[in-house]
Parts: structure tokens; C-alpha cells; sequence
């Protein structure tokens, strides 16, 4: 059976207390000091049945594949998977708005991590990547994204039968680039599907053809664009601003 490698403090204990998938093994610094996060660590794994080994830290770096541990690694089942349809499924039976981000050719591991941060904070109910030029849930991902991804799932699906299942669901579609209209003043409300593009080259003409808006972050001192991550966060964010003041 697969299994997903956890690495550091804060992703094995939100892997713990989230409870969605079973956390089988736990291997910890046994210079560690006592309190705080390794008590908190203790104490959900014991409650969970986990067991604990006390190893060097040599072990520890040896069996890391991110290089940053924090003196913990945990051994999981992987998460649960989802297709898009799915997840509208799962949505539509709790009577709940989708709210979701597409994100096309992300390479670097901790721009995928950090969106998935910002997704848990912003209330994204899923983060969608295709299979052949994105991304998985990686153990650097995962430390990134400091257990968020234990409760934003990560689809991985293509984008073009992704988009054709949101437009199917009459989900507005949004794109996310730097020739776009201002996110200021672009309405966000109600359900939605937000597409970050690549990388290092924006959304592609493909995608921007799906797209019912294109939007940009407005930037001063001769800035052409931010990190999609960063846009991502923006995007995200906005959208809630504008939730919030529209029940006002």
C-alpha cells in the first residue's frame, strides 16, 4: 500500500487531530525537548493508538526527503481521493457554494503548499492540478502547506474535463493573470472556480478561453506581476472580503 511521509511539527499534529486519514507511525528526535508541540505531539498520538520512536537525529536526516524534519517524520495512509464531480457531489449534498482553485504547470513544490495554506484560510473547498504538468501532495507540499492539505482536498484531474464539468455545473469560471481587469473592482460573490496559470508564463491561451473574466492583481512601482501564489492568496481573499460585505 502507498503511504505519505510527513515531515515537521505542525503537519504530523494537524495529520493527527484532523483525523482523516490514519497516521501509522511516528519517528521523533529523542533530544526533543518536552513541551508545547512535543507534548501536544505526544499526547495526540498516544490518544490515536500512534506509535513513537525515539531515534537519533542522523536517523531523522537520513530518512527525510524535504530536509526540513523539525526532529519529526510520520509514516501515513495517503488522503482520500476525489474527482471533481465528486467533490460538487459532496458539496451539493451539504448545501454548500463551491468555492475552488485550479492551478495550471505548478513545478515548484512550495508555491503548491502555499496555495493550499492560503485555500484552508481563504475556505476553498478544493485545489484542482492536472495530472501530467502538476504537482501531487509530495512530503515538501505537505510540510508547506502545514497540514492544510489534511482538510483542502487536492484533485488531480486535467483541466480542460475539469473546466468542462464546472461550466456542466454552471460554476463561474475566473482566470488569474496580468493583462486582466481589476480584481478590485471584478464581482467575486457566489460559486466559483478560480485558474491560476503557470508559473512562469500566466494562463495559457487554452485556458484564458474558458475563462467567463480574466483578472489582475492592480500593481504600482513598475511591478508586472507576483508570485502565482501570491496572486492566488489576493484572488482568494477577495473573494471572501466580498462575501462578507455583501451580507451586510
Amino acid at each position: 500500500m502507498a503511504r505519505d511521509q510527513l515531515e515537521g511539527r505542525n503537519v504530523v499534529i494537524e495529520a493527527l487531530s484532523r483525523g482523516r486519514r490514519k497516521v501509522l507511525g511516528i519517528w521523533l528526535d529523542e533530544r526533543a525537548k518536552s513541551g508545547g508541540k512535543v507534548d501536544e505531539l505526544l499526547s495526540r498520538a498516544a490518544a490515536a493508538g500512534v506509535p513513537v520512536r525515539h531515534v537519533s537525529r542522523q536517523v531523522l536526516d537520513r530518512q527525510s526527503q524535504t530536509g526540513v524534519h523539525n526532529g519529526v517524520i510520520a509514516e501515513a495512509e495517503p488522503l482520500p481521493e476525489h474527482t471533481v464531480r465528486s467533490l460538487l457531489g459532496e458539496l451539493e449534498s451539504r448545501g454548500e457554494e463551491p468555492f475552488l482553485v485550479l492551478v495550471d504547470e505548478i513545478q515548484y513544490e512550495h508555491n503548491l503548499g502555499a496555495i493550499l495554506r492560503s485555500s484552508l484560510g481563504a475556505g476553498v473547498n478544493g485545489v484542482i492540478v492536472p495530472v501530467q504538468r502538476g504537482k501531487g501532495l509530495s512530503p515538501v507540499v505537505q510540510r508547506v502547506a502545514m497540514g492544510a492539505a489534511e482538510v483542502v482536498p487536492l484533485v488531480r484531474e486535467g483541466l480542460s474535463s475539469a473546466l468542462a464539468t464546472l461550466r456542466r455545473a454552471r460554476i463561474r469560471v475566473v482566470g488569474c493573470d496580468m493583462d486582466g481587469g481589476s480584481l478590485w473592482e471584478t464581482p467575486l460573490t457566489g460559486p466559483i472556480a478560480l485558474v491560476l496559470g503557470g508559473e512562469d508564463k500566466g494562463l495559457t491561451p487554452t485556458l484564458r478561453k474558458r475563462c467567463d473574466d480574466i483578472v489582475a492583481v492592480p500593481l504600482q512601482g513598475g511591478l508586472e506581476s507576483l508570485n502565482v501564489s501570491v496572486t492566488g492568496a489576493l484572488v482568494m481573499f477577495e473573494k471572501v472580503r466580498q462575501e462578507r460585505a455583501s451580507r451586510r
